[in-house]
């Protein structure tokens, strides 16, 4: 079954795909990097509350060996090649008791990383979202309090071709999508 982009789709959103390599060599400068903070700086919180934080490292700076050195085998094999690595953090409980922040915190963490792979994208960069790590590792490693969750972590980076294009890649298995008649519920 050949899945098609639907015309009209923005080209952003159309060009997005998750990267399994990543170009060693390039380096995403600081000024982009804190683009992408921005980006998610911008994004819909339940009340505005924003119960998101990011570690980020840029291939290079003391921070990025502390956040590889907690990959997955799974991830190990290309996340350490990327410009920079992200650990995305939630805002979960209200310190010292067991309320919840936000019901939403995942929600919205979801949100505010979907416009850094959005701002990205626009950036000529590709970004892959993933949850190969340990977790309780990595939380230790960068002293995150309790109330606070490390959810995922993102690469950001260009492609091994240097060329950093957004064009779209050729329909593969793994990029085919649900028809949108199957993502509506009905009774």
């Amino acid at each position: 079954m050949k899945d098609e982009i639907v015309p009209g789709l923005h080209p952003l959103l159309a060009a997005r795909w998750s990267p399994t390599m990543f170009d060693p060599i390039f380096e995403l400068d600081a000024d982009h990097t804190e683009l992408l903070v921005e980006a998610a700086r911008w994004a819909p919180s339940a009340g505005n509350s924003q119960p998101w934080a990011f570690i980020v490292s840029r291939r290079g700076d003391d921070a990025h060996p502390r956040l590889v050195r907690h990959l997955a085998a799974s991830s190990a094999r290309w996340a350490p090649s990327a410009s920079v690595l992200v650990a995305n953090l939630s805002h979960r409980y209200v310190e010292g008791t067991d309320w919840e922040y936000s019901e939403f915190a995942q929600y919205d963490l979801g949100q505010a990383v979907a416009h850094m792979t959005v701002q990205a994208q626009a950036l000529g960069l590709f970004a892959r979202q993933f949850r190969a790590f340990d977790r309780k590792a990595l939380e230790n490693e960068f002293g995150v309090p309790d109330h606070w969750e490390i959810t995922t972590m993102s690469a950001f980076g260009r492609v091994p071709d240097g060329t950093g294009s957004s064009a779209r890649r050729p329909l593969d298995p793994a990029r085919i999508r649900r028809p949108a008649g199957e993502l509506l519920w009905t009774e």
